[in-house]
């Protein structure tokens, strides 16, 4: 290997130490190679839970993230991530964005999605043998009005929010478990510019001291978390089931006039978190409760300075691994049965529900129709239609839908085809957004868009940003939605979006 890049030269660094840990690739290696790869330390899965080790490892003041995988089968519930203290921070609303490190802040004009895809693309780097899927680069999430930078919408719901757009961390030390391996990865991955431009030694040895540092700090165990808080939440419905039913009534309008053929129409509840704790902390103790009533495959915490996303979420948006590409649409909803018997029978009643059956297909096509936008032709197909899933208060019915994504489009591509998801919106969808936009009094904020990982290796996971507590400013937010058609009954949908509130409702006290 030659030496480029990363100069080599100057006064030797002592060799930091490393006594307890097996750090890879080896200082050679990582000196000598023109593309040196990131430093990892692989580790026994410890009898702790990733909710644990996240609480060991996040810095009070600092933006964190847990993203977990609580449920599901082998190639969905395999890996979960955590980490804190990013070197930079995008947050973009309006017309520009900020980019926030550790020792300063600068505002720019531009489309903040471009300038994230821009961090991204410079610091594109294969994915290591023996590592996860993501081993550094971005987490984050995109608002639903997100879409707003890809599609030309109305103005008409208000923004009371007011909670970024766009806001993306940006990880070079995190800590990933492999749940199917019972391993414990520890990776240090400094964008391509540090990489290539800084000492290697230097930066040897600064991947060393952290790593030991991580290690250390996931063998002490978190102190106490405070769970006091959530039975004194007071909730309060932001409208009536008549105001909802009436707004279900409008959307049936406009099925019955062909301007579209199925809605997702959500409702809001407020949680006063007044006085409570910050919004780290009552994050953390939210998301506790939450993972242990309602486990789920595309679970999250995601903390930045005035905003915590706490997430159960059971659906994935949308997923790229190399050039392979999978969404995995969730439509139709029963409630779990008191008995295995009725359970059994609310489920297949679920699957041979015709009204059901239509809607889900509408959805699965619409997402093979988004696939196909940036998917080799020929290459997308469901490869798993119309399965029951099972959550602690309800059932869904599932499909996976995969792709091959054409060469020459990557990650930033695949995402504009896909957001938000079909499931939530509707079909055709950016006439369902439309509509949306006029009916629903205010604007969804970050419901209903995507929480996941950018990896520098190009590859992304983004849920849907649903079964969701959002914190900001003292006030926490929950909301639910249902589809639309034109035979639905406008009480029944009320009630199913109850049903799916359950879970979070039970997490705030408001159930025992």
């Amino acid at each position: 290997m030659t030496k480029k890049g990363g100069s080599v030269g100057g006064p030797p660094v002592p060799a930091c130490d490393t006594t307890n840990i097996m750090i890879r690739p080896s200082r050679a290696r990582f000196l000598m190679e023109e593309r040196p790869e990131p430093l990892a330390v692989s580790l026994p899965l410890p009898e702790a839970d990733a909710f644990e080790l996240y609480r060991r490892i996040a810095q009070p003041g600092r933006p964190s993230f847990l993203l977990e995988s609580g449920k599901g089968g082998e190639g969905i519930a395999r890996w979960s991530f955590l980490g804190s203290d990013p070197y930079l921070v995008l947050t973009g609303q309006g017309s520009g964005y900020t980019l926030c490190s550790r020792d300063r802040t600068t505002t720019h004009e531009g489309n903040p999605f471009t300038a994230l895809a821009d961090l991204m693309r410079a610091s594109r780097m294969p994915r290591p043998e023996g590592l996860p899927p993501f081993f550094g680069g971005a987490v984050g999430y995109l608002s639903y009005d997100a879409v707003r930078r890809f599609e030309r919408l109305p103005n008409l719901a208000t923004d009371d929010l007011l909670t970024p757009d766009i806001q993306w961390a940006f990880i070079d030390l995190l800590t990933a478990l492999d749940h199917q391996e019972r391993t414990l990865h520890l990776i240090f991955a400094p964008p391509m510019d540090r990489l290539m431009g800084e000492p290697r030694e230097k930066l040897y040895r600064e991947g060393c001291d952290r790593l030991a540092e991580l290690e250390a700090r996931l063998s002490v165990p978190a102190r106490d978390l405070d769970t006091s808080t959530p039975g004194a939440c007071a909730i309060a419905p932001g409208q009536s089931q008549t105001e909802y039913m009436a707004r279900v009534g409008h959307i049936q309008e406009y099925i019955r006039t062909g301007d579209i053929y199925q809605a997702n129409l959500s409702h809001r509840f407020t949680v006063d978190l007044a006085g409570s704790q910050a919004t780290a902390e009552q994050g953390a103790s939210l998301y506790r409760r939450l993972r242990q009533v309602n486990p789920s495959p595309f679970a999250g915490l995601l903390t930045f300075d005035d905003l915590s996303l706490v997430s159960s979420s059971p659906e994935r948006l949308v997923r790229l691994q190399g050039r392979q590409v999978n969404t995995r649409p969730i439509a139709g909803t029963r409630p779990r049965g008191r008995s295995l018997a009725e359970d059994r029978r609310l489920a297949e009643e679920l699957l041979t529900n015709q009204k059901e059956r239509a809607e889900h297909l509408m959805l699965v096509d619409l997402e093979r129709n988004d696939l196909g936008r940036v998917c080799r032709y020929g290459t997308v197909r469901a490869d798993e239609f119309m399965v029951i899933e099972r959550y602690s208060h309800v059932s869904h019915i599932v499909s996976n839908v995969t792709g091959t994504l054409r060469e020459g489009l990557d990650g930033f591509d695949l995402i504009p085809a896909v957001f938000p998801g079909g499931t939530i919106t509707g079909v055709p969808k950016i006439r369902c957004m439309e509509i949306i936009e006029q009916i629903e009094p205010v604007r969804r904020g970050p419901y209903t868009g995507s929480l996941g990982y950018l990896s520098w290796s190009g590859d992304v996971d983004l849920n849907i940003i649903i079964r969701t507590l959002v914190l900001s400013k003292e006030q926490g937010y929950l909301q639910v939605g249902a589809g639309i058609v034109a035979d639905s009954d406008p009480a029944r949908e009320y009630e199913e979006t109850l049903f799916k509130a359950e879970a979070l409702l039970k997490a705030l006290g408001a159930y025992s």
